[in-house]
């Protein structure tokens, strides 16, 4: 499995994205199904997990080469705080709370108050990205 992923180019595990924790998921199961399952066939899973990694490698071209698909798969950066103010509607859609963005606040730059931060930025892992106030 780790040849098969170095091959297909993973990424750190801080910047796996939905669709390849998906993916891991589902190799997963197909690799248990051939080693634990009735059938034992090892050659059914091996066809499986390269379909879904040729799938994920298909999905990354079409990402990188559609700004739409790379819209609608992984979504966009989003502000959830502008010159201090939190962006409510925002942070619900996201459903993250404004305890989330002290934190990440407190963890990347020191911060202690909503006023000295300048934009907080969810990004499309999920991360909070901070930027202080000048």
């Amino acid at each position: 499995m780790l040849i098969v992923f170095r091959i297909a180019g993973r990424r750190a595990l801080s910047d796996i994205t939905t669709l390849d924790f998906l993916l891991l998921l589902v190799i997963g199961q197909a690799t248990g199904q051939a080693l634990l399952g009735d059938d034992h066939s090892v050659t059914n899973a091996v066809l499986v997990i390269i379909s879904l990694i040729l799938f994920d490698l298909g999905f990354s071209l079409l990402k990188r080469r559609s700004s739409w698909a790379s819209l609608h798969l992984e979504g966009e950066p989003m502000i959830v705080v502008e010159q201090g103010r939190l962006l409510r509607r925002r942070m619900d859609r996201a459903r993250i709370s404004e305890s989330d963005i002290l934190e990440a606040a407190r963890i990347s730059q020191g911060l202690e108050r909503l006023d000295q931060i300048k934009f907080a930025i969810l990004e499309r892992n999920g991360q909070i990205s901070i930027i202080a106030q000048d």
